[in-house]
């Protein structure tokens, strides 16, 4: 397993952006397809994008499609959410997971098994 630690999270106006980054701890970053999940109160966990281990293949949910974009930077251990045109509803906790060797990007939680502490993502209208 890999430690995992968010940052990036903060409070912003309804319109605008942010990047959300996941720092990797190990030696073995580059075998792991990483994941962004987020938490609303009262909501359950939800899929929000994916890339697999090799960076060839990425995913999205359909409330985030054309706003947000993941990458990373097996250089730095480091996996980026950078988040556009943001709205109230992306208010949530947002958390980074990793998964071992998938070439497929899993949509499931239960799927990935090193998980972030979070980061908060407010906007505001």
């Amino acid at each position: 397993q890999v430690q995992l630690v968010e940052s990036g999270g903060g409070l912003v106006q309804a319109g605008g952006s942010l990047r959300l980054s996941c720092a990797a701890t190990g030696r073995t970053f580059s075998s792991y397809t990483m994941g962004w999940f987020r938490q609303a109160p009262g909501k359950e966990r939800e899929f929000v994008s994916g890339i697999n281990y090799g960076g060839t293949r990425t995913s999205y949910a359909d409330s985030v499609k054309g706003r947000f974009t993941i990458s990373r930077d097996n250089g730095q251990n480091t996996v980026y959410l950078h988040m556009n045109s943001l709205k109230p509803e992306d208010t949530a906790v947002y958390y980074c997971a990793a998964v071992r060797l998938r070439l497929n990007v899993p949509l499931s939680s239960f799927l990935y098994d090193s998980w972030g502490q979070g980061t908060q993502v407010t906007v505001s209208s």
